[in-house]
């Protein structure tokens, strides 16, 4: 049954979860805020048991909520983590940005760097975060907050909200601490941790995982992106138990100091290594470019020695993840996922595995 044959079966819209961090989480919301509906992007009142039905394309998703890792310590936010003693900004002004309804000046007024002064080298959109914390109080509160001033159309929370380090056991027994420090090291990741451990997510991140209709896993960067947040005790338990369609997004390129060399498979193999015994049950299915790309974009990557992840299918059903093969790329001054493909390809899976929304 064809995509939009589908539409309008739900019994409501649906609740979908993304987790992730960096550019990468933030341009997978760019695709999925195009099936949430206008009238939701501030929270209303419910009238009766559940959501209106789904009637269009534009209306299939009913709630969005992002999960996005907060271990940066680099640049303005953390300059503002260790001045101010607030969660790092960055990754969540990203995504609200992409969750915006004018995005384009949004984008423009949060990314605008200050270059000269006290404030020189923070970007306003941090800055805009890190004064409302200060007036909520409250971190989780502030982002809130924001959402609401800003009228997004979707919910974002932090992986947690306790102030975290990242820090990495090296494939020659060395412990490296900071996510700065982490990325440019030269060594090979073999355990990735949160210090100190035991982070609690914020209540509102399990229900959301526990309720959602698809949750999503990536892109984005293999450790400090994706993994991080399956650090946080109970997410990736909440994952494994969840009834949702549970969607992993492959990488397009290897990255430098992160999964350089690693194959589809391998990077999957290190998320569920991560996960603990929840991961032998975190994903239903992965994503995977099959597309060709370009032979200039392959030699502009490969200047940084990163190339195209080796798609081995066979190795991931081996491993109980079902590859859902495609063309998911977008190549323009760097190489994205095509958010509307990736999107609605997504949505398609969803709506595959018959699934019924579960009631509020």
């Amino acid at each position: 049954m064809s995509f939009l044959s589908q539409i309008g079966q739900a019994d409501r819209p649906l609740r979908v979860v993304a987790i992730g961090g960096g550019t990468g989480l933030s341009t997978l919301l760019r695709g999925l805020k195009q099936y949430v509906p206008i009238q939701d992007r501030r929270r209303r009142p419910r009238t009766g048991a559940n959501h209106p039905p789904a009637t269009s394309s534009s209306h299939l998703i009913g709630e969005l909520a992002a999960i996005v890792t907060v271990t940066d310590d680099g640049g303005s936010s953390g300059r503002l983590r260790d001045d101010l003693n607030i969660l790092p900004p960055g990754d969540i002004r990203n995504c609200m940005v992409a969750l915006s309804e004018d995005e384009y000046m949004l984008s423009k007024l949060f990314k605008y760097r200050f270059d000269q002064g006290e404030l020189q080298g923070h970007s306003f959109g941090n800055l805009f975060l890190a004064a409302l914390c200060h007036v909520t109080g409250d971190f989780a509160q502030a982002v809130q907050t924001s959402s609401h001033i800003l009228a997004i159309r979707g919910r974002i929370f932090p992986a947690t909200t306790q102030n975290v380090t990242l820090a990495a056991q090296m494939d020659d027994g060395s412990l490296v601490r900071g996510e700065t420090n982490i990325t440019q090291s030269k060594r090979t990741i073999i355990e990735l941790m949160l210090e100190p451990g035991g982070a609690d997510p914020l209540p509102e991140t399990l229900d959301a995982i526990a309720n959602a209709d698809l949750i999503t896993l990536g892109p984005g960067s293999l450790y400090t992106s994706l993994i991080t947040n399956l650090l946080v005790r109970g997410i990736p338990e909440a994952i494994a138990s969840s009834r949702a369609t549970r969607v992993l997004i492959c990488n397009l390129m290897t990255q430098a100091n992160e999964s350089l060399g690693l194959t589809a498979s391998q990077h999957i193999e290190k998320i569920l290594e991560h996960a603990g015994t929840a991961g032998k049950n975190l994903f239903d299915y992965a994503l995977v470019n099959a597309a060709p790309i370009s032979s200039a974009t392959l030699a502009q990557y490969a200047r940084e020695g990163q190339e195209p992840i080796v798609t081995d299918l066979e190795r991931i059903r081996e491993l109980g993840v079902e590859p859902v093969t495609g063309n998911f790329l977008h190549e323009g001054e760097v190489l994205r996922h095509d958010y509307d493909h990736v999107a609605q390809t997504l949505l398609e899976l969803c709506f595959s595995r018959s699934v019924t929304p579960q009631p509020v």
